[in-house]
């Protein structure tokens, strides 16, 4: 106890707190009732003297006007002591009593009295403002009065108080969690190697900088993270100071903002001092596209980042004499970034985290699944295969979803099936009920709509065909589901084509057996459109050989030249979809049996559509 004292003491609050503690105690002397009750100076006379010290003996008793007119008629009064709003009265018979007088006429008529030759002697007293209660009613009525003017000078020296204490606060806060990762390392990331490759050096640096200061090499003050949403960028910053066995300080971009003007800034220099106290380590900067960019604005908000960011850009600029302390931000939108961070000597590298591949996913999920319950049977290379593109934070949900599933059965162990109804769930949604408001002709059309799309995949080997279901999934009213088999960083141009007629395929397949489309292919003609666009606009994949990237066009003059990219576009698409009506036309069977499988069954298999798109290879096997 004694020693949280000393700390609040010594603190900025404990200064506020004192301040306002002798501002309390000056108060209270300054406005503390004396023994009389009054501030005024007494009068001299010994009646006046009585009533200024015991004033509720004359306060019991209260008569109307025309009992004192009677007593100074007849003579009866002794003294009478004048106060603002009545007068007190003591006989000559020893009665004591007051009369009411707000208006000042009994005291005119009392003064009259006491100077007139011929009327009766009597003592008067001029006396200040006084109560006329009790003893127990005057002493509270001296405590509200000093309790009134202590808090109105306390009330406004604790809000002071208060305000300086959360902004004070405001600051601390950052930074302040300083860690010592144990236990984590580059090993323990799965993946990512290209960029545990990138940042070796910066280990070596942390454990050696002499080395490298006697070659005369710099090592990078910065270092800039960029990769998707959950693709593991906080967890390979916490490996690089485990691996280094240096400290590690977290925080985010938004951070910086605050509340209060200029409380920014401060945080920004807390930061990075609390970031030299614990030298050598890394500080990381999650999101760090939160500082954004410098703006032309004049306002308090856009002058108060601008702020931030210049502070930051000063203190990267201050480690110089401060070696030891690496910069690590992390972004998926590195173009929000101000210009100025990304220039040499401040983030000097940037580092690429990538999506795991087919291999690191069957790991990451072998990793996730060891934690639970699992079945023997679970093939985690098929699961990889049908998780192309997921994040290690999608797999990880995938893992926790299954357990879910698993419990929402009441099965003992997290099998096969679970795993898989979790990657669905992932990768197309909830199942959701709604095939209970759809009428027959539309379960028909749409199991239509999903053959197609299932027929062309497999006939054109657009990818690996799992399922094809007209329940309902997510916002879909069906899904046919197909996935890569192996990672792919380049797209021929057959490839991307193959996709297209996919797309297209629901819509001509409803063409083709119900005579005309539907609104169903919405989303599927947005996706081509993109696709197809792409082609023409950026890959130069055209068929008019066009090479020009609109890529390459400013965005103010974009629109001057979109119009000929979309023209080859939907021309490109018309082609595409005459050749994947010509798919279907040769497959007409397969996709008929496939809707009648559909509607009779809800869900078909991958495997069953190949054997329907290829009986050779059927009957070979």
């Amino acid at each position: 106890m004694k020693q949280f004292v000393l700390r609040v003491v010594k603190s900025r609050l404990g200064v506020v707190l004192l301040a306002g503690l002798l501002l309390l105690a000056g108060a209270g002397v300054a406005f503390w009732p004396g023994q009389d009750g009054t501030r005024g100076r007494l009068p001299d006379s010994a009646a006046g003297h009585a009533m200024s010290a015991t004033p509720e003996e004359w306060g019991r008793h209260q008569r109307d006007g025309s009992a004192l007119l009677e007593d100074l008629r007849a003579g009866r009064v002794a003294a009478a002591g004048i106060t603002g709003d009545a007068v007190m009265v003591s006989t000559t018979g020893g009665d004591r009593y007051f009369v009411v007088d707000s208006r000042g006429a009994f005291a005119q008529l009392v003064v009259q009295r006491a100077q007139d030759p011929a009327a009766a002697r009597f003592e008067l007293a001029m006396l200040p403002q006084v109560t006329l209660d009790s003893a127990a009613d005057r002493d509270l009525a001296r405590w509200l009065d000093v309790l009134r003017t202590v808090f109105g000078v306390a009330l406004p020296v604790a809000l002071i108080g208060l305000v300086v204490w959360m902004m004070r606060r405001d600051v601390t806060s950052i930074g302040k969690l300083v860690e010592k990762p144990q236990g984590v390392s580059f090993a323990s990331v799965i993946g990512a190697g290209e960029a545990k490759a990138a940042l070796s050096d910066v280990v070596q640096f942390l454990n050696e900088p002499a080395r490298f200061a006697a070659l005369g090499a710099r090592a990078p003050r910065g270092v800039l993270m960029l990769g998707g949403p959950g693709v593991g960028k906080t967890l390979l910053a916490k490996a690089l100071a485990g691996e280094a066995g240096v400290n590690f300080i977290a925080t985010n971009g938004s951070e910086f903002t605050s509340k209060f003007y200029g409380v920014g800034v401060a945080k920004v220099k807390e930061l990075f001092a609390t970031a030299r106290r614990n030298a050598p380590c890394i500080l990381f900067i999650d999101e760090i596209d939160g500082l954004s960019k410098r703006s032309p604005g004049a306002n308090a908000a856009e002058s108060e980042g601008n702020r931030i960011i210049n502070q930051v850009l000063v203190e990267m600029d201050g480690f110089a004499a401060n070696e030891g302390v690496i910069v690590i931000g992390a972004t998926n939108l590195a173009d929000n970034l101000d210009e100025a961070l990304l220039r040499e000597g401040r983030f000097d590298r940037r580092v690429d985290v990538k999506l795991p591949d087919v291999r690191d996913r069957a790991d990451i999920l072998r990793l996730y699944a060891a934690k639970l319950p699992v079945a023997e049977d679970v093939d985690y290379d098929q699961l990889a295969r049908m998780t192309t593109g997921l994040a290690p934070a999608a797999l990880a949900y995938i893992a926790n979803h299954a357990a879910l599933v698993a419990a929402r059965k009441d099965a003992s162990t997290v099998a096969m099936e679970h795993l898989m109804e979790a990657v669905e769930t992932n990768r197309i949604g909830e199942k959701n009920g709604a095939q209970r408001a759809l009428a027959p002709a539309e379960l028909h059309r749409i199991a239509v709509h999903e053959a197609g799309h299932a027929v062309v995949a497999a006939a054109l080997h657009a990818g690996k065909v799992e399922k094809v279901t007209i329940l309902p999934r997510g916002g879909a009213l069906g899904v046919t589901l197909v996935t890569q088999e192996e990672d792919r960083v380049l797209y021929p141009k057959s490839f991307i084509e193959a996709r297209i007629q996919m797309l297209l395929a629901g819509r001509g397949a409803e063409l083709l057996v119900l005579d005309e489309a539907s609104s169903g292919a919405a989303q599927d003609l947005q996706e081509a459109s993109r696709l197809a666009l792409d082609m023409v606009g950026r890959f130069g994949l055209s068929a008019e050989g066009g090479l020009f990237s609109l890529a390459a066009v400013p965005a103010q003059h974009a629109g001057s030249l979109i119009g000929d990219a979309v023209q080859q576009a939907n021309a490109l698409l018309v082609d595409l979809q005459a050749r994947c009506d010509q798919v279907l036309s040769t497959h007409l069977h397969a996709l008929k049996t496939l809707t009648a499988e559909l509607l009779a069954q809800e869900e078909v298999d991958g495997s069953r559509v190949e054997e329907l798109v290829f009986p050779a290879l059927r009957r070979a096997a």
